[in-house]
């Protein structure tokens, strides 16, 4: 795969493009995130990157504060309590924190393990669930703006994430899961492949969807993804590329 951090920044630069473009209305327009605006969905993922850079600065404190209960309820409250930035300022506020960070994630010492959420995590993987989540919003954003946003290479990063998670996806779920071979289709056509192909459970199909899938913006069923074998369905029903 390419260097998750110059992917990362180039996720970033993506975004940024398109929120550039954003009329006042478009700001306080629905996103395909439920109950949350685009100017919702902007000061989510600013307030996110900012527990990267506490994480980065070894700040323990901020994660007490800002992540006191479960993940997507502790996310709610911090937006509810912030709403109300103009979007200029909200803009400003994202782009400080964001651009910075591909570096900062890159120039952390060899064997730095960084809080995240309940666990510690290295630097890569940081960067690889940060470009995750900022490629479903980015998508919650332009899909209900009606705004192209190509997929492009850098899914395979995401879609390595959805397959390595399997593991604690199932335990998650209290499934007794197995190993899982991923053959998938990339957006300019190549085949992206995961795990051991002598696997008895496969998932075939869309990376892109194999994505959205593992972001619970697109349900399984509704997918054209193909799961065969012992776990292969499991696996779909359990798959995301984020943490609890």
């Amino acid at each position: 795969m390419t260097d998750i951090f110059d992917d990362l920044a180039a996720d970033y630069e993506q975004l940024d493009r398109v929120l550039a473009t954003l009329t006042p209305a478009q700001w306080d327009s629905p996103s395909a995130a439920e109950g949350w605006s685009v100017a919702d969905v902007v000061l989510h993922l600013a307030q996110s990157e900012e527990l990267v850079a506490a994480s980065i600065a070894g700040d323990e404190e901020a994660f007490a504060a800002a992540l006191p209960g479960k993940v997507d309820d502790s996310a709610g409250s911090l937006v509810a309590a912030q709403r109300g930035i103009s979007p200029a300022d909200l803009l400003a506020r994202w782009r400080a924190v964001a651009f910075p960070l591909p570096q900062a994630l890159r120039a952390q010492p060899k064997g730095t393990r960084l809080r995240w959420v309940t666990n510690r995590v290295s630097p890569a993987s940081l960067a690889t669930t940060r470009l995750a989540e900022n490629w479903t919003h980015a998508h919650d954003i332009t899909d209900a703006l009606g705004i192209a946003y190509p997929d492009t290479a850098r899914l395979r990063h995401i879609a390595w994430l959805g397959h390595r998670t399997l593991p604690y996806a199932f335990a998650a779920e209290g499934i007794d899961g197995g190993p899982v071979y991923c053959e998938l289709t990339a957006p300019d056509g190549r085949t992206w492949t995961f795990g051991d192909p002598d696997s008895p459970s496969t998932i075939t199909g869309s990376a892109a969807e194999f994505c959205r899938v593992g972001a619970r913006r697109l349900p399984a069923a509704e997918s054209a993804l193909k799961a065969t074998g012992p776990h292969g369905p499991q696996a779909l029903a359990v798959l995301r590329n984020y943490a609890l």
